[in-house]
Protein backbone atom coordinates (compact mmCIF):
# COMPACT_ATOMS: atom_id res chain seq x y z
CA UNK A 1 0.00 0.00 0.00
CA UNK A 2 1.66 3.25 -1.22
CA UNK A 3 1.59 5.98 1.65
CA UNK A 4 0.70 9.57 0.70
CA UNK A 5 0.78 12.93 3.16
CA UNK A 6 -1.69 14.95 2.54
CA UNK A 7 -2.55 18.34 4.73
CA UNK A 8 -5.33 20.82 4.27
CA UNK A 9 -4.47 23.82 5.45
CA UNK A 10 -6.66 27.42 5.82
CA UNK A 11 -7.31 28.31 2.13
CA UNK A 12 -10.14 28.39 0.83
CA UNK A 13 -10.68 25.31 -1.78
CA UNK A 14 -10.90 22.58 0.83
CA UNK A 15 -13.40 21.08 -2.35
CA UNK A 16 -10.05 20.02 -3.84
CA UNK A 17 -8.56 18.33 -1.31
CA UNK A 18 -11.28 16.59 0.04
CA UNK A 19 -11.70 15.38 -3.49
CA UNK A 20 -8.29 13.73 -3.93
CA UNK A 21 -8.55 12.09 -0.25
CA UNK A 22 -11.62 10.38 -1.81
CA UNK A 23 -9.42 9.66 -4.86
CA UNK A 24 -5.98 8.73 -3.10
CA UNK A 25 -8.46 6.17 -0.49
CA UNK A 26 -9.71 4.79 -4.40
CA UNK A 27 -6.61 3.90 -5.19
CA UNK A 28 -6.03 1.94 -1.65
CA UNK A 29 -3.12 4.88 -0.80
CA UNK A 30 -2.65 5.17 3.19
CA UNK A 31 -3.02 8.55 3.57
CA UNK A 32 -1.40 10.64 6.43
CA UNK A 33 -3.47 13.22 7.32
CA UNK A 34 -2.97 16.77 8.60
CA UNK A 35 -5.93 19.68 9.00
CA UNK A 36 -5.15 22.90 10.36
CA UNK A 37 -7.52 24.67 12.21
CA UNK A 38 -8.00 27.33 9.83
CA UNK A 39 -8.94 24.51 7.62
CA UNK A 40 -11.65 22.87 9.76
CA UNK A 41 -13.08 26.68 9.82
CA UNK A 42 -13.40 26.61 5.56
CA UNK A 43 -14.24 23.17 6.16
CA UNK A 44 -17.09 23.88 8.02
CA UNK A 45 -18.10 27.29 6.31
CA UNK A 46 -17.69 26.13 3.05
CA UNK A 47 -18.97 22.64 2.94
CA UNK A 48 -21.85 20.51 3.74
CA UNK A 49 -19.69 18.78 6.73
CA UNK A 50 -19.26 19.79 10.34
CA UNK A 51 -16.49 18.63 11.72
CA UNK A 52 -16.52 17.92 15.43
CA UNK A 53 -15.41 21.12 17.72
CA UNK A 54 -12.64 18.53 19.92
CA UNK A 55 -9.77 18.29 17.31
CA UNK A 56 -9.24 14.60 18.55
CA UNK A 57 -12.41 13.10 17.24
CA UNK A 58 -11.16 14.39 13.96
CA UNK A 59 -9.40 11.20 12.74
CA UNK A 60 -12.44 8.76 13.51
CA UNK A 61 -14.55 11.70 11.65
CA UNK A 62 -12.78 11.37 8.64
CA UNK A 63 -12.71 7.76 8.42
CA UNK A 64 -16.26 6.77 9.31
CA UNK A 65 -16.95 9.62 6.25
CA UNK A 66 -14.71 7.90 3.75
CA UNK A 67 -15.87 4.82 5.13
CA UNK A 68 -12.12 3.23 5.22
CA UNK A 69 -10.48 2.42 8.97
CA UNK A 70 -7.12 4.04 10.59
CA UNK A 71 -5.05 1.91 9.25
CA UNK A 72 -6.10 3.15 5.59
CA UNK A 73 -6.40 7.29 6.72
CA UNK A 74 -4.36 8.45 9.94
CA UNK A 75 -4.91 11.61 11.42
CA UNK A 76 -2.17 13.72 12.65
CA UNK A 77 -3.04 16.58 15.50
CA UNK A 78 -0.91 19.67 14.92
CA UNK A 79 1.55 18.82 17.50
CA UNK A 80 2.23 15.30 17.20
CA UNK A 81 5.52 15.31 17.16
CA UNK A 82 6.07 11.26 17.25
CA UNK A 83 3.81 10.94 14.01
CA UNK A 84 6.06 9.60 11.34
CA UNK A 85 5.62 12.92 9.06
CA UNK A 86 7.77 14.32 11.74
CA UNK A 87 11.11 12.65 11.41
CA UNK A 88 13.30 11.99 8.14
CA UNK A 89 14.26 8.70 9.86
CA UNK A 90 10.52 7.10 8.73
CA UNK A 91 9.20 6.45 5.73
CA UNK A 92 9.09 9.62 4.44
CA UNK A 93 6.10 10.02 2.04
CA UNK A 94 5.39 12.50 -0.93
CA UNK A 95 3.39 15.87 0.78
CA UNK A 96 0.54 17.25 -0.88
CA UNK A 97 -0.96 20.65 0.63
CA UNK A 98 -4.14 21.19 -0.42
CA UNK A 99 -4.68 24.16 -0.44
CA UNK A 100 -1.96 25.89 0.60
CA UNK A 101 -2.53 29.28 2.60
CA UNK A 102 -0.36 31.84 1.76
CA UNK A 103 0.52 32.14 5.32
CA UNK A 104 1.77 27.92 5.06
CA UNK A 105 3.58 29.17 1.94
CA UNK A 106 5.76 31.55 3.70
CA UNK A 107 6.36 29.41 6.77
CA UNK A 108 7.60 26.45 4.87
CA UNK A 109 9.80 28.73 2.38
CA UNK A 110 11.64 30.14 5.81
CA UNK A 111 12.15 26.85 7.68
CA UNK A 112 9.71 27.86 10.76
CA UNK A 113 8.31 24.37 11.30
CA UNK A 114 6.15 25.88 14.27
CA UNK A 115 3.49 22.74 13.81
CA UNK A 116 3.35 19.68 12.28
CA UNK A 117 2.43 20.52 8.76
CA UNK A 118 5.04 23.03 8.30
CA UNK A 119 7.42 20.05 10.14
CA UNK A 120 6.33 17.67 7.57
CA UNK A 121 7.37 20.19 4.73
CA UNK A 122 10.60 20.87 6.09
CA UNK A 123 11.23 17.10 6.48
CA UNK A 124 10.40 16.12 2.77
CA UNK A 125 12.10 18.86 1.44
CA UNK A 126 15.34 17.96 3.43
CA UNK A 127 15.35 14.65 2.30
CA UNK A 128 14.18 15.11 -1.49
CA UNK A 129 10.99 13.86 -1.76
CA UNK A 130 8.09 15.27 -3.61
CA UNK A 131 6.36 17.93 -2.01
CA UNK A 132 3.11 19.29 -3.70
CA UNK A 133 1.90 22.90 -3.18
CA UNK A 134 -1.42 23.62 -4.18
CA UNK A 135 -1.95 27.17 -3.47
CA UNK A 136 -5.60 29.01 -4.42
CA UNK A 137 -5.09 32.70 -3.51
CA UNK A 138 -5.28 35.52 -6.02
CA UNK A 139 -4.12 37.96 -6.68
CA UNK A 140 -0.43 37.15 -5.78
CA UNK A 141 1.80 39.44 -3.60
CA UNK A 142 5.29 40.20 -4.74
CA UNK A 143 5.69 37.95 -1.46
CA UNK A 144 3.31 35.17 -2.51
CA UNK A 145 5.44 35.12 -5.62
CA UNK A 146 8.63 35.23 -4.04
CA UNK A 147 7.95 32.43 -1.95
CA UNK A 148 6.84 30.36 -4.51
CA UNK A 149 10.03 30.43 -6.68
CA UNK A 150 11.87 30.04 -3.41
CA UNK A 151 10.32 26.64 -2.55
CA UNK A 152 10.16 25.39 -6.62
CA UNK A 153 13.96 26.51 -6.37
CA UNK A 154 13.81 24.39 -3.29
CA UNK A 155 12.53 21.47 -5.51
CA UNK A 156 8.62 21.61 -4.53
CA UNK A 157 5.96 21.97 -7.15
CA UNK A 158 3.75 24.62 -7.22
CA UNK A 159 0.59 23.65 -8.66
CA UNK A 160 -2.01 26.79 -8.26
CA UNK A 161 -5.78 25.55 -8.08
CA UNK A 162 -6.05 26.93 -11.57
CA UNK A 163 -8.72 24.50 -13.99
CA UNK A 164 -8.57 24.63 -17.58
CA UNK A 165 -11.21 24.45 -19.57
CA UNK A 166 -10.59 22.59 -22.67
CA UNK A 167 -12.55 19.79 -20.93
CA UNK A 168 -15.56 21.25 -21.86
CA UNK A 169 -16.90 21.07 -17.99
CA UNK A 170 -20.29 20.63 -17.26
CA UNK A 171 -19.89 21.03 -13.51
CA UNK A 172 -17.60 22.55 -10.41
CA UNK A 173 -17.39 18.79 -10.00
CA UNK A 174 -15.77 18.37 -13.45
CA UNK A 175 -13.38 21.81 -12.52
CA UNK A 176 -12.27 20.12 -9.01
CA UNK A 177 -11.51 16.67 -10.91
CA UNK A 178 -9.29 18.65 -13.70
CA UNK A 179 -6.96 20.03 -10.88
CA UNK A 180 -7.47 16.99 -8.72
CA UNK A 181 -6.10 14.84 -11.62
CA UNK A 182 -3.25 16.83 -12.22
CA UNK A 183 -2.05 16.00 -8.33
CA UNK A 184 -2.85 12.74 -9.32
CA UNK A 185 -0.49 12.31 -12.15
CA UNK A 186 2.26 14.24 -10.32
CA UNK A 187 2.01 11.80 -7.89
CA UNK A 188 2.20 8.77 -9.99
CA UNK A 189 -1.15 7.31 -9.48
CA UNK A 190 -3.61 6.27 -11.62
CA UNK A 191 -6.11 8.34 -12.23
CA UNK A 192 -9.75 8.07 -14.94
CA UNK A 193 -11.51 11.00 -13.70
CA UNK A 194 -10.34 13.34 -16.18
CA UNK A 195 -9.16 12.30 -19.82
CA UNK A 196 -5.70 13.14 -20.75
CA UNK A 197 -5.05 15.58 -23.86
CA UNK A 198 -5.69 13.51 -27.21
CA UNK A 199 -7.30 10.71 -25.92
Amino acid sequence: MRTISLAITGGSGVQYSLRLLQCLLAANCRVNLMVSRAAAVVINTETEFKLPEDESLWGSWFCQHYQVDAEQLRYYSREDWFSPVASGSSHCAPLVICPASGGTLSAIACGASNNLIERAADVVLKERKPLLLVPREMPYSAIHLENMLKLTQLGAIVMPASPGFYHNPKSIEDLIDFVVARILDQLGIEQSIMPRWGE
